[in-house]
């Protein structure tokens, strides 16, 4: 059993996952402090002077703390177009693939009865 999750740990496509889930972690960091240390106070400054932080308001005294829900909304917003704009650009520069021997095979196919459409 111990050679088994071995050598499911050691895969590759795990391996690749653990790193990407650390790298993604990191970068949720990145633009989680981005979002409160400079977007937000830029914002809050436009709207007048708003700490986004400390809205808030109240239902039967309790405090519905809504300011930090926006800053999560942006948070998301920023990681979103973030891995948008890298996924896309990732995209323009890998090219489409190779296509696998069978791929390559039915598409001589598809090519030849197109050229047996023609001719009949």
């Amino acid at each position: 059993m111990f050679a088994q999750l071995k050598s499911f740990l050691m895969r590759g496509n795990v391996l690749d996952l653990a790193v990407g889930v650390i790298i993604g972690a990191a970068f949720g960091k990145i633009v989680t402090a981005l979002v409160d240390s400079m977007i937000m106070p830029l914002v809050g400054g436009i709207l007048g002077g708003i700490d986004f932080s400390t809205l808030s308001f109240q239902i039967a005294g309790i405090s519905i703390g809504y300011g930090a829900f926006l800053q999560a909304v942006v948070d998301f917003l920023l990681v979103g177009l973030s891995l948008f704009i890298l996924l896309r650009l990732a995209g323009q520069t890998a090219g489409a693939p190779a296509p696998t021997p069978s791929e390559a095979l039915l598409a001589e196919i598809r090519d030849l009865l197109k050229r047996e459409e023609k001719e009949v």
